[in-house]
C-alpha cells in the first residue's frame, strides 16, 4: 500500500508498519518525540487504539509507546515495504 507524501502517524491502520521520515517542528514535543525514539529510518507499527481512537499505540525498538493522535500526528512516515 502507498502512503501519500504527508502520512504521518496519525494516518496508520491497525498492524500497519511504516518508516519514520522526520518529526515536525523544533519544540519541546518534537524533541521528546526524537528521544523517545522516533528518529529518521525507524520502523514503527500500529498495534491498536483506544476506544475512541486516541491514544494509538505503536511498537518500535521492541517496545510499546502510546502517543495521542495530536502527537502521532506529527511523525511523518514513509510506507513500509509490503513483507
Amino acid at each position: 500500500m502507498q502512503l501519500p507524501a504527508d502520512r504521518t502517524l496519525a494516518h496508520l491502520g491497525r498492524r500497519q508498519r511504516a518508516r519514520v521520515r522526520d518529526v515536525v517542528g523544533d519544540d519541546d514535543l518534537a524533541r521528546r518525540l526524537v528521544d523517545q525514539g522516533l528518529w529518521p529510518g525507524v520502523e514503527v507499527e500500529l498495534l491498536t487504539a483506544a476506544p475512541g481512537g486516541d491514544p494509538l499505540l505503536f511498537v518500535l525498538h521492541g517496545f510499546r509507546l502510546a502517543l495521542r493522535r495530536d502527537e502521532a500526528a506529527r511523525v511523518r512516515v514513509d510506507a513500509e515495504p509490503a513483507s
